[in-house]
């Protein structure tokens, strides 16, 4: 069964090993293909673009995920798993989901689940400054009063 992807214009594209392009209209393709990489341009991340503890294991599972050598890439993951998991104990079952996707030959299902250990860092640092502008403005009505 084919896959359909529509690109907006001037949308990229990773098809196995080859960035794709579009051009300055929409354009529908159709991908026939067995456990070839896909990734869409919002799904893509570069190494300026990790930004974070999460984002870095995601970069470090697409990489996986495009690599025709994904065991290439595991010790790099494994470091950065080690390193979140210690200062962010909250993220195991997201890392455990990732580990089972990887191991189970997955690499596409795997990225997904990173993207939801990103959505959880996103909410835990939310809540920090939530909580860091809730503490400030508590000490400014104190000092005030």
């Amino acid at each position: 069964m084919a896959l359909k992807v529509e690109l907006k214009p001037n949308e990229r594209i990773i098809i196995g090993a080859c960035v794709i392009t579009n051009t300055d209209q929409r354009a529908r393709l159709l991908i026939d293909g067995d456990k070839i990489p896909i990734l869409r341009e919002k799904d893509i991340l570069t190494p300026e673009t990790a930004d974070t503890p999460a984002k870095l294991v995601y970069l470090a599972v697409q990489l996986m995920y495009l690599s025709p050598d994904p065991m290439a890439h595991h010790p790099t993951y494994f470091s950065l798993v080690r390193d979140i998991l210690s200062t962010v104990p909250s993220a195991w079952p997201f890392i455990e989901g990732i580990n089972n996707h990887i191991l189970n030959g997955d690499p596409y299902y795997a990225l997904k689940e990173a993207k939801k250990l990103i959505d959880h860092e996103d909410k835990l640092i939310q809540d920090a400054k939530s909580l860091r502008a809730t503490r400030v403005n508590m000490e400014t009505d104190r000092k005030s009063a």
